[in-house]
Order: structure tokens, then sequence, then C-alpha cells
């Protein structure tokens, strides 16, 4: 068995001269350079040590703030009076109506045919991305605002204003609220789409306004509101379409075929749009379908 004896000086270099003996019996004077690079990695342990345990004891001297942990409890309790339970119930209903509130703009508003409408503009002028969709969709909600605010207002003056001011109750609120908005649907929904949605729902022919279900008339209101939208496309399409069949024409006639007509027709339809305030016309067009409830 070998045994390998060395000296290690911790404070001080190597002496020359000084001897270190082998196992085998053969005798190394001086230290090489194996020796020394482990004695160094020896060293820079050692003071990293001392430095590690010197700073766990200072840090175990500070004293160390007890920061409270937070728990959240979901339970159900006894209510100390009726008005808690309301008060729970208009919560959970109001956060309902928050999330449902995209469906509800878009199914009991004017919003749908607007945008259809202004989508149909875009699409026959052969622009694809101008104007953009965040302009179109902004044009479209500020046109909603301005068809549905006398119908908005007649909800806050006879549901929303009483009940916050506690002179109804929210029962009373609920048919204030229900009842202007059934008139603004009723009044531009069609016959056919009606008769249809009261065909598939199998139930009997109501017999005035008051008897159709609210769940009958939104999506007849729907299905009119893009009927109606789809119709006053096709009436916008109707002089582009003549752009581009004149201008196809002329470039048959001249003998370029090989020319796309969709390049050339769209700086004259742009213009004809421009020279025409086709703008306003939509808008006003639009503004005017909505004239029974403004």
């Amino acid at each position: 068995m070998r045994f390998v004896a060395v000296r290690i000086s911790w404070f001080s270099s190597p002496v020359r001269g000084e001897r270190v003996f082998l196992g085998n019996g053969r005798k190394n004077d001086g230290m090489g350079k194996g020796s020394m690079k482990r004695r160094n990695n020896i060293l820079l342990l050692g003071f990293f040590g001392v430095l590690l345990s010197q700073t766990l004891s200072l840090a175990a001297d500070v004293p160390t703030p007890s920061i409270p942990i937070p728990s959240f409890q979901v339970g159900f309790g006894a209510a100390g009076s009726p008005q808690d339970v309301a008060i729970s119930l208009q919560i959970l209903a109001l956060l309902t109506v928050l999330s449902l509130a995209p469906a509800i703009f878009l199914m009991m508003t004017s919003f749908t045919r607007i945008l259809v409408v202004l989508g149909f503009v875009r699409k026959a002028i052969g622009l694809q991305q101008e104007p953009p969709n965040q302009v179109i969709v902004t044009l479209a909600l500020f046109l909603t605002f301005y068809t549905m605010a006398p119908t908005w207002t007649q909800v806050y003056d006879n549901a929303l204003s009483p009940y916050m001011a506690g002179r109804i109750s929210a029962g009373n609120a609920w048919q204030a609220t229900v009842r202007p908005m059934r008139k603004f649907l009723l009044a531009y929904t069609r016959e056919q789409e009606l008769s249809l949605m009261v065909r598939m729902a199998k139930m009997e022919q109501p017999k005035n306004a008051d008897d159709i279900p609210t769940r009958i008339l939104l999506p007849a209101f729907m299905l009119s509101e893009m009927k109606t939208s789809f119709q006053m496309g096709v009436v916008i399409y109707i002089p582009f379409i003549v752009v581009d069949m004149i201008v196809s024409s002329v470039l048959m006639a001249m003998g370029m075929i090989m020319l796309p007509p969709m390049m050339i027709s769209l700086p004259f339809k742009v213009l004809l749009f421009v020279v025409a305030d086709g703008w306003n016309l939509v808008v006003a067009s639009l503004i005017k379908s909505f004239s029974q409830t403004l």
C-alpha cells in the first residue's frame, strides 16, 4: 500500500529544499505546480467558508419582521336581515349582467346593423384595411349611442333613477327597463322573422305584442337586423359595381386584357365616394333607418 504525506504551510511559502517523502521511498525536493494549485484552492475555500459563517451569524442576529399571510374564506352563514340577502343577490345579478354585457349590447341595440353596413362600405370600395377595424367599430359605437339615446333615457328616467332613489322596488324597476327595450325591438323586427321564431318554438300564435316572449323577440330582432343590413349593403355595392364594369370594358376595348381591372378602378371608386360625400350619405341613411324611435 502506498502512502502520500504532504506538508502544507498556510501562512508561508514553501521553503526551497523542503522534502516530501513518498510511500515508495523516493524524495521530491520542493513543491510542484499541482501542489501550489491545490493549496490555493484550499485557501480560497477556507476564506469563503469563514466569510459565509460570519454572514450567517450576523443574519441570525437581525430580527426578521413577521409578515401575516392573508387568508380567504368563502362560506355560507346566517344573514342578519333580509336586506343582506337582497344585496348579495344584487351583486350576483350585476356580475352576471357584466359578463353578458357584450352579447346584450349586440342583441338589443342598433350596433349590428351599423357595423355590418360600415363593413359593406369598405368592401364595396375595395379597400382591405382602410379605414381600420378600430375606426369602424368606434364609429359604430358612437352611432349606436346616438340612435339608442331616447330609449336609454326612458330606461334611466323610469327605472334606474327611481330605483336608486328608493321610490320603486327591484321588480318594478325591471319591468320599467324591459318595457322601452321591447318597444325598440318590436319597432325594428320584421313579421317574417318573428313568425319564423314563433313557429320554431312551437307555440301558439300571439294575439298582441305583449304576448310575445322576450326569448322569441331577441333572435327575431337579430335576424331582422342582419337582413336589413344586407339589403343596405347591396344598395351600396351597386355604384361601385358599375364603375368596375366600365373600367373592365374600357380595358378590354384597348386590348389590355392582362391588366387587373381592380387596380385601375380602385382610385376611381375612392374618388366617386369622396365626391359624392359618401360617409355623410351612409351615416344619414343609417340614422334615418331608426327614425321610429328617435
